[in-house]
């Protein structure tokens, strides 16, 4: 077991995506608790696809190297206009999201659909490409993990007092408006950290199933967070030892980000079978009482 979690990051280009899947993982098990509580999973999902003509702009460009400049400007451009929509309270933020998912990855599909020369490059960011992070994407990636810590420190308490009761904190004077626009900003580089790891395909995940697992585990929120990071570190190391002892010693090829993904998925599933057996255990000794 020793050698299966070791050895494969021998290879240059394992430790380098090692790093950065240790980086992410942590980076979203932190930030996923606080679209868990404040129910953002979808806002998640929507950003994943409104980077798309970002993306697809940013290659028209500067090829490679444009790619998360053009996915950032969309990402925080769609978590704006999100922020601004719903901050009317005349519509609703489900249907702010279907039109903001729906409109830019249409146009990024419409851009697509007028080239032929780079869709092999565009299908490879949908579904990330982990094992060929070099080490500017790794300090990318750092980098937003320093911003979100930051933030974190400095605003984790009325983030999360907005997302628990918006009407207690608007009473206690916080800027609801500023921070919902904080937080999605927050979630816009997360997503646009990861996504070229693990593709947009598969970024919700690494956003969501920690931080679910975590809430499984414990109702303490500072546990849920340690518990969510570990659990983005875990997955993000045993996810690529599995794809790498499948891909060399088994010849069965195992895509590296998907392999994380279904790693985080088990420990979900295995969390929610020892809650149900908990709570099937628990109900006799009640009864008996």
């Amino acid at each position: 077991m020793t050698d299966l979690l070791i050895e494969p990051f021998g290879a240059p280009y394992m430790a380098r995506a090692l790093v950065e899947g240790l980086i992410l993982g942590a980076l979203c098990g932190a930030v996923g608790v606080y679209v868990l509580v404040r129910r953002l999973a979808f806002l998640a999902d929507a950003i994943t696809h409104t980077v798309f003509p970002g993306v697809v702009i940013g290659f028209l460009v500067s090829g490679q190297s444009g790619i998360v400049p053009g996915a950032l400007v969309c990402a925080v451009l769609a978590a704006g206009l999100f922020t601004l929509v719903t901050s009317t309270d005349r519509v609703s933020d489900d249907a702010t999201l279907a039109v903001l998912l729906t409109s830019f990855f249409a146009l990024g599909v419409v851009l697509v659909s007028r080239q032929r020369s780079y869709t092999a490059d565009l299908t490879a960011f949908l579904f990330g490409h982990i094992l060929t992070i070099d080490r500017s994407d790794i300090l990318v990636t750092a980098a937003v993990a320093v911003l979100a810590v930051l933030v974190l420190l400095a605003l984790g308490r009325p983030l999360l007092a907005g997302a628990f009761d918006r009407e207690w904190a608007r009473a206690a004077g916080y800027r609801i408006t500023l921070l919902d626009l904080v937080g999605n900003m927050l979630i816009a580089l997360v997503v646009v950290a990861a996504v070229q790891a693990v593709g947009t395909v598969l970024v919700i995940a690494m956003l969501v199933v920690p931080a679910a697992t975590a809430r499984l585990v414990s109702d303490r929120l500072p546990v849920i967070v340690a518990v969510a990071m570990g659990l983005g570190l875990l997955g993000a190391w045993w996810g690529l030892a599995a794809s790498y002892s499948a891909s060399i010693d088994h010849g069965v090829r195992l895509s590296a980000g998907a392999t994380i993904v279904l790693v985080l998925v088990a420990g979900y599933a295995l969390a929610l079978l020892g809650r149900v057996a908990h709570r099937a255990l628990a109900r006799p000794a009640t009864a008996t009482r």
